[in-house]
Parts: C-alpha cells; structure tokens; sequence
C-alpha cells in the first residue's frame, strides 16, 4: 500500500496543478467581461453627452433666435414712442418695452447657462475619451497576454496530463475517479495523514479502531467527514517509542549472553 499512498500524493500534486490552470481558464472570460462592460459603459456615456450637447446647441440656437425676435420686438416699441399723444398710450407702450427687455434678460441668462452646460460636457467628453482610449489600450494588452498565457498554460496542461498518464495506470479506477473529485472540492489536497486520532484534512477526532485499520494500512480508508484519503505517517512519539523498544530487546539479548 505504501506504493499506492506515494502513487496518490505524486498524482495529487499533478492533479492540484492541472485543477488550478483549469480554473484560471475560467476566470479569464470573467476578467475581459468585467473590462469590456467598462468599455461599454464609457462608450454609451460618452455617446449619451454628445447626443446632450447637440441638443444645447440647437436650445442656444432656438434661443439666439428668439433674443433677436425680442431685441426687434424692443426696438419697434421704442420707435412707436415718438407716435404716442396720450399718457394711456405711453404707459401701455412703456409695459411692453420693460416686458421686452425683461425677455431679452432671461433669454440671455438660459443662452449663458446653456453654453455653460454645454463647455462643462465638453470638457467631460475629453476626459472620457481619454479613458476610452486607455481602456482600449489596456484591453488590446490584456488580451495578447493572455493569449499569451494560455499558450503557456496550454503546454503546462499536456505535461501534466503526460504525468498523470504516467501514474494513474496501476491505480484503481475507482479510486482515481472518486481522488480527482476530492482534490477538485477539498481545495487540492486529497490525500492527508492522521496525527494522533485526528484527520489533518479537516481535523475531526476519528474512531479508534478505524485509526488502528488507517495504521495497519492493508486498504485505502477515506475520512468519514472529510471524505480524503488517509494514511498513516509516523511521529517523533512513535518513533522514539520504537527505539525504546529496540533498546529494551537489545539488553535483554545481552543479559541472555551474560547468563
């Protein structure tokens, strides 16, 4: 079994690695999603503003237009001042001069306000195409790297999938099958020692006789919560306990010598 246990820890190592590059494969469509929705949004923003400036340009035009109707409107008034004989006539015609000029006021303010509005969208567009432009740029890079990449990735997986060929051969079907699906939901480790009476996968106190089975190491035994294979390594205790043990052997064969 020792041969099986060495078999699994070299084919997890392969499969840990092989699982990893799978992943990142993955999350590379996510990573260009993310900065192409960016690009987009940029996009729609900056066609948004300038679709808004070309409507406050034809508002400042309408405007312009209706300021000239009211400065012509003005002056028509003015003119008819010298025509008036009666005060009833002045003071009607003064309203309309004084509604006029209150016109060309307000018409002034909204053409100020509206050039206003237009010169700060126009200093946004700037800055938006220049992030656009850096996007664009950021994109086209981010995306020759990771063709670049996978190229590299695309190799790694064929030398790992040659490893892996290599090993799994004299291993049990089965237990190949259910060891990938550990390492894929156990984070790459499926195969982990027991220390004392605890799994160290995922540190669960195990029965006693099932420990005495892992030790024995006659079967493959999995973790009855972690589901990982586990396999028993021997600790300094241990080890210190078995050399007492030879050393006690060892002087009682002196003693049989003496006597």
């Amino acid at each position: 079994m020792q041969e099986v246990f060495d078999k699994l820890r070299s084919l997890q190592e392969v499969l840990s690695k092989k699982f990893e590059i799978e992943r990142e494969f993955l999350e590379i469509p996510k990573a260009l999603t993310t900065k192409n929705e960016l690009m987009n949004r940029l996009k729609k923003s900056y066609i948004e503003k300038n679709k808004r400036i070309d409507e406050i340009k034809e508002k400042i035009k309408m405007l312009r237009q209706k300021l000239i109707d009211a400065e012509n409107e003005r002056e028509t008034y003015e003119k008819q001042m010298d025509l008036i004989k009666t005060q009833r006539e002045y003071e009607a015609l003064d309203k309309e001069i004084k509604d006029a000029i209150e016109k060309e006021q307000q018409f002034r303010k909204d053409i100020l306000k509206e050039e206003k509005t237009s010169e700060e969208l126009a200093h946004a567009l700037e800055r938006e195409e220049s992030m656009i432009n850096q996007q664009e740029e950021e994109l086209k890079s981010e995306q020759q790297k990771i063709e670049k990449e996978s190229k590299s990735r695309e190799k790694l997986l064929k030398e790992l999938s040659k490893e892996e060929q290599q090993i799994i051969p004299d291993l049990d079907e089965e237990i190949v099958f259910k060891f990938e699906r550990i390492i894929k939901s156990k984070a790459g480790l499926g195969i982990v020692p027991i220390k004392g009476e605890v799994c160290t996968g995922c540190h669960m106190m195990l029965p006693a006789q099932f420990v005495n089975d892992v030790r024995v190491g006659e079967n493959i035994r999995f973790c009855p919560y972690c589901s990982r294979i586990l396999f028993h390594q021997e600790t300094d205790q241990e080890a210190v306990f078995i050399n007492e043990e030879d050393e006690g052997s060892l002087a009682d064969l002196e003693d049989l010598d003496l006597n």
